[in-house]
């Protein structure tokens, strides 16, 4: 998988919070990625569908 990063401006950038974190219900293990500092700012995808970060370098 090849990274699709782009340019943060750092306006943007100071104003926010992100963390990831993954969630397991017992039978789904899911990455969320949520910016703290807005409301319903997050997103998830399995697990699976994820690239470790050493493969993603």
């Amino acid at each position: 998988m090849t990274p699709d990063t782009a340019a943060v401006s750092v306006s943007v950038a100071d104003d926010s919070e992100v963390m990831a974190s993954v969630d397991d219900d017992g039978n789904t293990k899911r990455l969320v990625i949520a910016d703290i500092s807005c409301e319903d700012a997050w997103i998830s995808m399995r697990v699976e569908g994820t690239t470790s970060l050493p493969d993603w370098r």
